[in-house]
């Protein structure tokens, strides 16, 4: 007599997927809210960023309420303080309000509020990634294209290239452009030093990043170099340029954009990690490296202001956290494979 013995497939497991899914929408949640908070804040955090609100330098803990009044704040006490300028009717209420949260996350040593320099500080960052990850993007996919189309000797000597690169001490050579290119730069911005550390920063982080790129697309376009549609656009007469741009270029779609979302919290990490050894962000332009370099010298044996090293310490792992799991889920997303 015959039994009935019937198999019944294992239950997927879903709760890693589900906090993965959860994770990723937080992350994204949270960028958004921070960008948009950021944004809509930038014309009076731009206008509130440097100036000093006491009497003298002085360290102030987060409070629940201004430190100083909004009408003494928008008046000079000397001829050379910087003031803000009366607000509009129009503006009144949002100015009010602001300067309402000035302190919520304290002072600095030259009573500037933490919070009206950390918002501009969080876009200065991630502008600062996005850029260089867009910048290593272009010239990654194009040097190792053409390496990989070229192919031969040429093709060596293009990988030769990227491996003395990678060779090169990363610091020291972020130290050599700064001294090699901020006169210069100043000179071509029209003294505008700021300017020209941030275009200085932005070539030194985007000439590290492109190399890993070059060498992903480069074996990404060997291997579509040899499929059946490349061999017959080739028999049709097509030349590499457009061979590249119709049919290699939207197969690298997929690598390039789980790329740019790993690259962009690199870059952020860089930025920090140069900001804070004071070879990038100068002052009084505010970053998240910047304000945390600032919040370490503060901190002494004597007094604890732990308040301008936590919160910009924060906001750095919150954005590098965050970003991680959206390149996490994009990586999974256009590369099953990854997926476990």
């Amino acid at each position: 007599m015959k039994t009935d013995q019937r198999t019944t497939a294992a239950p997927i497991p879903r709760q890693r997927h589900s906090g993965r899914r959860f994770l990723t929408q937080t992350s994204v949640t949270l960028l958004t809210l921070l960008t948009i908070t950021a944004l809509a804040t930038l014309p009076w955090t731009l206008s509130w960023m440097n100036v000093q609100q006491l009497d003298h330098a002085v360290r102030h803990a987060p409070s629940a309420t201004p430190i100083l009044s909004i009408e003494k704040l928008t008046t000079p006490t000397t001829p050379t303080a910087t003031v803000i300028n009366t607000p509009t009717q129009a503006h009144s209420a949002i100015v009010r309000s602001l300067h309402g949260a000035s302190s919520w996350m304290g002072h600095d040593d030259l009573g500037r509020s933490l919070l009206f320099r950390l918002l501009p500080g969080f876009l200065i960052s991630l502008g600062i990634g996005i850029a260089a990850a867009a910048i290593a993007i272009v010239v990654g996919v194009l040097f190792g294209s053409i390496a990989a189309l070229a192919g031969g000797r040429i093709d060596a000597a293009m990988m030769r290239i990227v491996d003395v690169l990678f060779s090169l001490p990363y610091v020291l050579t972020v130290i050599l452009l700064k001294v090699a290119l901020t006169r210069p730069l100043t000179a071509l911005f029209g003294g505008e030093s700021a300017i020209a550390n941030l275009v200085i920063l932005l070539v030194a982080i985007s000439g590290v990043s492109w190399l890993t790129m070059a060498r992903v697309i480069r074996g990404q376009v060997l291997s579509l170099r040899e499929q059946p549609f490349i061999e017959a656009s080739r028999a049709a007469g097509a030349g590499w340029t457009h061979i590249l741009l119709k049919h290699i270029t939207p197969n690298l779609m997929g690598p390039i954009t789980v790329y740019a979302a790993l690259v962009v919290p690199q870059a952020i990490m860089q930025e920090a990690f140069l900001s804070f050894l004071g070879i990038g962000i100068q002052p009084p332009t505010p970053s998240l490296g910047r304000l945390a370099a600032d919040g370490v010298e503060a901190v002494n044996t004597f007094v604890s202001y732990w308040w301008l090293i936590v919160f910009p310490c924060a906001a750095l792992v919150l954005t590098l956290v965050a970003l991680n799991f959206i390149g996490d889920a994009l990586r999974n997303a256009l590369d099953p494979k990854s997926a476990t």
